[in-house]
């Protein structure tokens, strides 16, 4: 039986997508990706552009990030940059492959009238980081152990003055913490716990105690790596089990094909950059 939950409210967002153009799968950074499997284009495009408008759909504003050639993995626009009101500190990314994101992500923000801060460390943006406005007054959690420096979350704190509280990853194909942790609405989450170390999983269960649980099944289908407005969870159409536990709680799953961009190694939130003001 779904449990109604009346204070399911959306808040309407503003993203930043940037369409699979260039998109392909030359190189292999994590488990998911295999050069020797040829991705479709045309139907990456396609799937994308679903995605696009199911974001519409439920009244979000979605800008465009133009993209580059040479930069095939610019569809997984969350890993450029992290806003919280109007702040944004940039991306340092760990591969070579993909750093020259971080000038094309840092040109749109501050042609935006941004505040920009340009990172020390290394850290992969929106993939290890996860902002919660009404949780400890504004919450940020913190992923490490494959891509991320730890070092980057005491200057993210810095930057934007915020706590955080970091989360070390210890299975690689949960290589980024948006792989295993999502927020559902402005105070609560659904994670994935066997992505975590033991110390990781405490502090995730004293914060969240009514946090939805994943399972490995529908972690692994990127079920996780979602995008939630509060009401309405995007999700992909794979994660049927987690599907049917968010409708439990509450919640309005959407779901979403993007199989062409897994085998990037991402999904829907891996898609989708959010816009803080």
């Amino acid at each position: 039986m779904t449990v109604t939950h009346p204070s399911r409210k959306r808040r309407i967002r503003t993203y930043l997508l940037c369409p699979p153009e260039r998109y392909v799968v030359e190189y292999a950074i994590n488990p998911w990706m295999d050069p020797s499997t040829p991705v479709d284009t045309e139907l990456a495009l396609k799937q994308w552009a679903g995605l696009r408008e199911t974001l519409v759909g439920l009244g979000h504003t979605v800008h465009l990030l133009a993209p580059e050639s040479g930069l095939p993995d610019m569809v997984f626009a969350a890993n450029g940059a992290f806003s919280v009101d109007g702040v944004v500190y940039g991306a340092r990314f760990r591969h070579p492959q993909r750093t020259g994101e971080e000038a094309v992500h840092r040109a749109f923000y501050e042609s935006g009238s941004w505040r920009f801060a340009a990172p020390s460390w290394t850290n992969e943006g929106e993939g290890d980081f996860v902002y919660l406005p009404r949780a400890a007054g504004g919450l940020i959690l913190a992923g490490y152990g494959y891509r991320t420096d730890p070092r980057a979350h005491l200057e993210v704190a810095e930057v934007l003055g915020r706590p955080v509280v970091s989360l070390r990853l210890v299975d690689p194909r949960f290589y980024h913490l948006d792989t295993a942790l999502a927020a559902l609405d402005d105070e609560n989450v659904v994670y994935y716990p066997g992505a975590f170390s033991a110390s990781a999983q405490q502090v995730l269960r004293q914060l969240f105690p009514d946090a939805v649980l994943a399972t490995e099944e529908d972690a692994l289908a990127f079920g996780v790596n979602l995008v939630s407005d509060g009401r309405h969870v995007v999700l992909n159409a794979a994660a049927t089990g987690l599907a049917a536990q968010l409708s439990r709680h509450g919640y309005l799953p959407v779901p979403v094909e993007l199989g062409e961009l897994r085998k990037g190694g991402g999904s829907v939130k891996c898609c989708v950059a959010e816009l803080r003001r």
